[in-house]
């Protein structure tokens, strides 16, 4: 590959290229986690509303049907910010992993002291990301319990507003909760993948 004219401003460009991303790397995960702490403290606040109210039924009811459809929403709208805050990190890190790549090339010793672990081994940083590690993210700790949310809001529903008896109610909110996760987690896994599905098949083709 040729070298530019001005190798020089090259590399103060990358440096600040490197420079810039590491700092959006950095501010995806604050936001992610202020955004997490924001809907769990939400939900904290109206399970608390929810408890005193229960004495009395019509209050209940109110706060049930206007508290908890809020959160939940509140719940979708963190999930697919804290997918994109993921997808942010991802491509920044890809960016930052070529440039080191390239100030690994320019000396012999650069491999050894720059150059990021074999991803096919240990991993990048020691840590090896398995095809399941989206599931320990922010954003699945958020839609697993804005899941168990919708499916509690439902079974409320149908016993408060529909009179159902609990046990089938109980098993429709479980049913309805199963299907919000697995859609959560549909969606975050595709959104990932389509960032990453590139990278891995560079690397398995060193």
């Amino acid at each position: 590959m040729s070298e530019p004219n001005d190798t020089g401003a090259l590399h103060s460009a990358l440096g600040t290229e490197l420079f810039v991303l590491q700092s959006a790397a950095s501010s995806t995960i604050s936001e992610a986690g202020t955004r997490s702490t924001i809907y769990l403290s939400t939900l904290s606040g109206g399970l608390v509303a929810v408890g005193f109210a229960g004495s009395s039924p019509s209050l209940l009811a109110v706060l049930t049907f206007t508290v908890f459809p809020t959160i939940f929403m509140l719940g979708w709208f963190t999930v697919v910010r804290l997918v994109d805050t993921s997808v942010e990190s991802i491509t920044a890190k890809q960016r930052m992993t070529r440039i080191r790549e390239y100030f690994a090339s320019l000396h012999a010793l650069g491999p050894t002291l720059i150059a990021q672990d074999d991803p096919r081994t240990t991993g990048e940083l020691g840590v090896r990301y398995a095809r399941s590690s989206y599931l320990f993210t922010m954003a699945s700790m958020v839609g697993a319990v804005n899941s168990v949310l919708g499916g509690a809001l439902v079974t409320l529903v149908l016993t408060i507003g529909l009179g159902l008896r609990t046990l089938p109610a109980t098993l429709i909110g479980i049913a309805v909760g199963l299907v919000v996760l697995l859609a959560t987690l549909r969606y975050e896994r595709r959104r990932i993948r389509s960032v990453t599905s590139g990278s891995a098949d560079a690397s398995s083709s060193r």
